[in-house]
């Protein structure tokens, strides 16, 4: 696995080379790390968004960073569609596995090696904390590029300790 870290801040002020937007199907500017992606990011992503039509959940896709790149050294916005919880019993779990997945593919893809993720589904469409941390974790250990690094960008304490307890377990295991 890459290295692994977390820590409490704004993802768009970041050094990175491709930022993850924790999106909607439509991949339009939402509420949280949406909005505040596009916001910074200019105009021209809601156009390139609306020119890629949407996204599965579970899946990704990217666009240039627009005005992100001077500010965080970034060339791609990396837009991942996590799953809404419901009860847990819909392939919930699964679908954020793919969602990780699908952030490593493209990552793959486009050569990057630093890339900043917030904290997917947690916020608005519910997933539990914990659950969606330890899934992350797990499944980016899954990844065999070990020059890679993955910086998960938490907005407060609480989501921070629980990235923080999700990577110490992974380093347990391995």
């Amino acid at each position: 696995m890459g290295r692994v870290s977390c820590l409490i801040g704004d993802i768009t002020a970041q050094k990175t080379e491709a930022i993850v937007n924790s999106a909607n199907s439509s991949l339009l500017a939402g509420s949280g790390v949406s909005g505040a992606i596009h916001k910074a990011a200019g105009s021209q992503l809601e156009a390139a968004c609306r020119e890629i039509g949407g996204c599965e959940v579970g899946q990704s896709v990217y666009t240039p960073a627009f005005d992100l790149k001077p500010k965080t050294g970034s060339n791609f916005v990396i837009h991942t569609v996590g799953p809404r919880f419901l009860d847990g019993s819909r392939g919930e779990a699964d679908l954020l596995r793919s969602a990780y997945r699908s952030i490593v593919s493209v990552c793959d893809q486009l050569n990057v090696g630093t890339i900043t993720i917030p904290s997917i589904s947690t916020g608005i469409y519910h997933f539990p904390l914990i659950e969606a941390a330890e899934i992350a974790i797990s499944t980016l250990a899954e990844c065999t590029n070990i020059k890679r690094h993955y910086v998960f960008v938490c907005f407060d304490q609480i989501t921070f300790e629980g990235y923080q307890s999700a990577i110490a377990l992974g380093e347990e295991l391995e």
